[in-house]
């Protein structure tokens, strides 16, 4: 792969075989308003470090790789204006042209494998948009993770999406979707989508222990790994559900399309619920940070 240009952070993290957290970074750039963007990415990382692993966000800055990023590159990332969003169709053009771009979640896992992290956590997975039948509108995330041997921890599939459709797709890609001390599958803002998860597991340990077994296995790809928002922050998915619909509608009539859906909808919904839905999606970043931390520092001790 293209050389990777490591934080010094991440460098003396990986000369000791200690724990990484790859994090993605199109949430600084198409996810959240400045600065409550560069504050988050701030908090997220910090909230790492204090588990105990090593932060990498993960992003391409005038066509070099980065896998973290020092305090000076994530203000002028959360600053930044045209930032590429970029999943596996887009990196190569990026990084060949010598442009800055912010990696999704498929962009993500595919630099953190080069850069052998085997745990990233994110806010929600990217699926199968509403009206899909007709538009084909699949995240390249799917597709993904039944590829690249990562483990994602996202608080489920993002609430904007068809779950059940999504939920589908995954299990016909064989990618393991195993909610996290839940029997539901969570929907992002709320707890639960009112749907079963495929998989349950409850500790760390298993879940570590869950991929390096499917490695050992020959098995293709990583698995997602479910992380419900906590309880004192979830938005009921009936209340979201309202301000979902309108924003849907919105787009629908505004006729956005292809990669420019996911933003829209999440800038409409933080103004219908008058920045509700964003301070739910800081907490859910931040406590699956919290868990990708924990499941990193295991994978490294199954692995010694």
């Amino acid at each position: 792969m293209t050389d990777l240009h490591f934080s010094p952070e991440v460098s003396d993290a990986k000369a000791k075989n200690a724990p990484i957290v790859a994090l993605e970074s199109t949430i600084i750039t198409h996810g959240m308003p400045y600065p409550q963007n560069v504050e988050t990415a701030r908090l997220v990382e910090d909230d790492i470090r204090a588990a105990g692993a090593t932060p990498a966000t993960i992003a391409i800055l005038d066509g070099r790789l980065h896998i973290g990023l020092t305090p000076g590159q994530l203000e002028t990332l959360a600053q930044a204006q045209n930032v590429l969003k970029l999943s596996r169709a887009d990196l190569a053009v990026a990084l060949a042209t010598g442009r800055t771009g912010a990696t999704t979640v498929a962009a993500t896992m595919i630099a953190a494998h080069a850069a052998g992290i085997s745990v990233f956590a994110t806010g929600g997975i990217g699926g199968v948009h509403k009206g899909a039948e007709t538009s084909f509108d699949i995240s390249a995330d799917l597709r993904e993770l039944s590829e690249t041997p990562v483990t994602v921890v996202a608080a489920g599939a993002k609430a904007i999406l068809d779950i059940p459709k999504t939920l589908e797709v995954l299990e016909t890609l064989g990618v393991p979707v195993i909610a996290c001390g839940q029997d539901d599958f969570p929907a992002f803002w709320s707890r639960s989508s009112g749907l079963t998860s495929p998989l349950r597991l409850d500790s760390p340990a298993d879940i570590a222990r869950s991929q390096l077994t499917r490695t050992a296995l020959g098995l293709k790809g990583g698995q997602l790994i479910a992380n419900p928002i906590p309880e004192d922050a979830e938005i009921p998915a009936e209340t979201m559900r309202t301000a979902i619909d309108a924003a849907n509608a919105e787009a629908a009539e505004q006729g956005i399309t292809g990669k420019a859906v996911t933003p829209f909808l999440l800038d409409r919904i933080f103004h219908l619920t008058e920045g509700a839905s964003l301070t739910a999606n800081i907490a859910l970043v931040r406590n699956n940070a919290r868990l990708a931390a924990a499941i990193a520092k295991e994978m490294c001790v199954a692995a010694r």
